[in-house]
């Protein structure tokens, strides 16, 4: 995961680099998306998540 402050500093870096520009999360969607991955991993009852519940995540 790279971290961008703005969409014209991704298309920057892809050509920079010579790189397909990939998907781009929001500052608010990224935090979403790392409480729903992450926010149970320390309990002693997590478990890896399964197909469907990481799909689902995303």
């Amino acid at each position: 995961m790279l971290l961008f402050r703005s969409e014209q500093h991704v298309d920057r870096w892809c050509k920079q680099w010579n790189r397909p520009r990939g998907g781009v999360l929001g500052l608010q969607q990224g935090c979403r998306l790392a409480k729903e991955w992450y926010g149970d991993r320390l309990s002693p009852a997590w478990r890896p998540k399964s197909a469907s519940e990481a799909e689902a995540a995303f």
